[in-house]
């Protein structure tokens, strides 16, 4: 397995709309589990093909055990391969969401709470999710991804965008405000 490059914003590659995987082939489980260990490594909770320079529909998630104890999809890893989602259930709800390719920033952000998701593994057989909540929303991010939308595409006030700084003298970290990254 290796590490691979995370693009960040500014990158034309994020914008672009991801092609249909047909061959599941050695390559596509060495990209997964490369995408896997890359995720990972950046302490994110889901990756998409786009975000390391691969125009091709293929998300990784992992929703983190720490906090979400009580869930029965907390720690579990999922690889789908043309993922969509296929229905949604409930009233949009606003979260905080931030980025491996948008570093540093955090937004709020509206999510379904439920969604119904349709996709393949690795091995080109059909899987289909239902994901709710936290996992809903990672699902949601990462297939935005696929289709060359990011997070702060969703940001309807400008003033919820926020950069998370580090002071190292008092090794805390603290919030700024960061409506130009929108502009």
């Amino acid at each position: 397995m290796a590490l691979l490059d995370i693009i960040k914003i500014g990158d034309p590659r994020l914008r672009k709309k991801s092609r249909p995987i047909r061959r599941f082939d050695k390559q596509l489980k060495k990209l997964a589990e490369d995408m896997v260990e890359t995720m990972r490594h950046a302490d994110g909770v889901g990756l998409a093909a786009p975000q390391v320079g691969i125009n091709e529909r293929l998300i990784v998630v992992e929703m983190p055990k720490e906090g979400f104890e009580d869930d029965p999809q907390a720690g579990k890893l999922f690889v789908l391969v043309n993922p969509e989602i296929v229905r949604t259930k409930g009233k949009m709800e606003p979260g905080d969401e931030g980025c491996l390719s948008i570093p540093g920033y955090i937004g709020e952000v509206m999510r379904y709470p439920m969604v119904a998701i349709k996709g393949q593994d690795v091995n080109g057989k059909e899987v289909r999710i239902k994901a709710y909540d936290f996992l809903a929303r990672i699902f949601q991010h990462e297939i935005d991804h696929l289709d060359g939308v990011l997070f702060i595409d969703h940001i309807q006030d400008p003033a919820k965008l926020r950069r998370i700084v580090h002071d190292p003298e008092t090794d805390a970290w603290r919030e700024e405000p960061a409506a130009a990254l929108l502009a």
